[in-house]
């Protein structure tokens, strides 16, 4: 998951360093993945351990950006099929906004 800088302020707020839950591929900055899930992701209750305070994508999951071609319902989330035509009308919007914060962030221009 992309992490956009208010989201890591928003976690470095909560007392988290930052090299504890995201690294940086090159381009953007990323949540870490332990044990082949999010770092915040709790196995013994299954749930976010920060919840309230989680990520912009993590909250507007499971529709993504896909560069060239928009945003898309990702149908590698197991519950795809009950994202509605009207929440990727909705979300769509705040996606597209956060997509191109994500770009300005990055020094780099998104291609349509």
């Amino acid at each position: 998951m992309t992490l956009l800088e208010e989201d890591m302020k928003r976690i470095e707020a909560l007392g988290f360093q930052r090299e504890e839950f995201a690294w940086f591929d090159g381009n953007f900055w990323r949540l870490r993945n332990v044990n082949g899930h999010c770092v915040f992701f709790d196995p013994q209750t299954r749930l976010c351990k920060i919840y309230p305070y989680r990520p912009v994508g993590c909250r507007l999951y499971p529709l993504i950006y896909v560069e060239g071609e928009g945003p898309r319902v990702d149908v590698l989330c197991p519950n795809h099929h009950t994202y509605t035509e009207e929440e990727v009308r909705r979300n769509a919007p705040l996606l597209l906004r956060a997509v191109k914060q994500l770009f300005r962030e990055a020094g780099r221009q998104l291609s349509s």
